[in-house]
Order: structure tokens, then C-alpha cells, then sequence
């Protein structure tokens, strides 16, 4: 088994106020398994990622990868996990912008000093898996939003993790390129036996994985396979989209009250009302080419 939790607890603190974002979360990955967690936002979807990719930290609970208890792992032993067991794939992509494709992909292996020779033959070998073998030289700023989420892919699957953590890996792609973006994943997954787990709000996304779990209030709701395309209606999707446009503008109601309570920097603030609303405008593009007016 490659991922096992059980009874996971995460309370963040506000000042005085306790937020509890899991609640007694249990969840069980097989090897090789590409799994999608879906759920509404603020239901721990990300927090559990996160907790998994060692990126936090657990409250109370326990979390196995590979049979290593990660909640009782150091600070160091944490970086050294992160580097080489797991491969992070955000929705922002954080690819570094004055660095080629192949030196981002690159980069994650001069962390683990491996020697020149080899990280030249993985480079080459990852751009050909994601299809960019062409656009090695290119910088982030040169790119398409696909072909950069192809690269973070890449860099994320640099020093060969056998798990792979993707926190809306489409999240701010158009419909073409998100579904190619999921190819690659479920690529990834078939052909190189890598264990997904993947965030996602998109119906389209979460069908491509073996497995779709709902969070709901900190923890697992339902547990199913996903149903056949078909059976997704257009309208359903239409409505999706609404429902996920609606959480954005909470999000950015929240920010702006963050920012008049001062609990908020004002650079963090720019940086996070930017991202949103770059979400935002893909999501409202998308409706429009379904010939819906929001």
C-alpha cells in the first residue's frame, strides 16, 4: 500500500479562533493507483495533499508512504522525503521564469547533486514523456499554460518519485489544454506506474483517475469509480463551473476582509487576488465557449 491515513487531524489557528480543516480523515492508496479528490472548497482537500507531501503538518492522526510514518519525520528528514519520494504539481505551476524548460526540470536533481551527465540524460528523457522536446530552450514567459504545466510535471517527476501529488493540476487551463495535461498524468500513471493523487473540481479531470473520493467537511464522504463520459451532461458541466466561479468570488470576499482586518500583507494579498482572478477568467471563458452567459 502506498498511502495509508488514519484518523488525520489538522487544526489551524486564528488568533483566537481554532479552525478544524480535517476531522478523523481515514484514506487508503494502492501502488499505482491514480485517485482524484474532489469536494467544495474548505472541505481539507489541499490540506490533506499537503499533509501527505510533507508540505505540513498533522495535528493528530497518523500518515504512511511506503510504509514510513511521515507525522514523525524531522524537519530534515522531511526536505530529504519531499526530494526524493514525492513529486509536487501545483496549480500555479512555480516554475522559476528566468530558467529554461529543461533547467526547471533540471533543477530538482542539482538538490539531490546527482552528477551532471545524469541529470542531462533525465532532462532529455522527461521532455520527451511530456511532449516538449522541442521547447527545451524556451523560459516559462515563452510557453503556453499547458506546455508549462507539462514542464512542472517533468520537474516533478525529476528524481523519479514513485508518488505523485497534483493540487489542480488544470485548474487555470482552458478545456484543450487540461485535457491534454490529464493525458500526460494518466501517462505518468499506466506507463511509468507512478501512484497519483490529484485535487481537482473538474468532472472531466477526476474521470481519468481509477478512483474518486469526495471530502466533505474534513473527511471522506463517498469513495466510487468514476461513471463513463456519457453520462456527464453539458449542462452539468455549465453548472460545475458556476458553482466553482461562486467559490472564487468567496475567496476573493475573504481577501478583501483579510486585508481591511490587517491579518493580511498587502503583497500576499496582490499575489493571491492575482492568481484567483486569473482562475476566474479561464472559468468564465470556459462558459462562454459552452454558449452559457454567467
Amino acid at each position: 500500500m502506498t498511502v495509508e491515513v488514519k484518523d488525520l487531524v489538522k487544526i489551524y489557528s486564528q488568533g483566537t479562533l481554532e479552525v478544524q480543516a480535517l476531522r478523523g480523515l481515514n484514506l487508503y492508496v494502492e501502488t499505482g493507483d491514480m485517485i482524484a479528490l474532489v469536494g467544495p472548497s474548505g472541505s481539507g482537500k489541499t490540506t490533506l495533499l499537503n499533509i501527505i507531501g510533507g508540505l505540513d503538518r498533522a495535528s493528530a492522526g497518523s500518515v504512511q508512504v511506503f510504509g514510513k510514518e511521515i507525522t514523525r519525520l524531522t524537519p530534515a528528514q522531511l526536505v530529504e522525503y519531499r526530494r526524493s519520494t514525492v513529486g509536487h504539481v501545483f496549480q500555479t505551476m512555480n516554475l522559476i521564469p528566468t530558467l529554461t524548460a529543461a533547467e526547471n526540470i533540471e533543477l530538482p536533481m542539482v538538490a539531490l547533486r546527482a552528477p551532471k551527465e545524469r541529470r542531462r540524460r533525465r532532462v532529455e528523457e522527461l521532455l520527451e514523456v511530456v511532449g516538449l522536446g522541442e521547447r527545451r530552450d524556451h523560459r516559462p514567459g515563452e510557453l503556453s499554460g499547458g506546455e508549462q504545466q507539462r514542464v512542472a510535471l517533468a520537474a516533478a517527476l525529476a528524481n523519479d518519485p514513485p508518488l505523485v501529488l497534483a493540487d489542480e493540476p488544470t485548474g487555470e487551463l482552458d478545456t484543450a489544454n487540461a485535457r491534454i495535461v490529464v493525458d500526460y498524468l494518466s501517462r505518468v500513471n499506466r506507463e511509468m506506474g507512478k501512484t497519483i493523487i490529484m485535487v481537482t473540481h473538474d468532472p472531466a479531470v477526476s474521470r481519468a483517475a481509477d478512483r474518486i473520493l469526495q471530502i466533505r467537511d474534513g473527511v471522506v464522504g463517498a469513495d466510487a469509480a468514476p461513471v463513463g463520459e456519457e453520462t456527464v451532461a453539458a449542462s452539468s458541466y455549465g453548472d460545475m463551473l458556476r458553482r466553482r466561479i461562486e467559490e472564487v468570488d468567496s475567496q476573493l470576499s475573504r481577501l478583501e476582509e483579510e486585508l481591511r482586518r490587517g491579518t493580511l500583507g498587502g503583497d500576499a494579498y496582490v499575489e493571491r487576488q492575482t492568481a484567483l482572478k486569473r482562475t476566474r477568467g479561464v472559468l468564465v471563458e470556459e462558459l462562454h465557449r459552452l454558449g452559457v452567459v454567467h
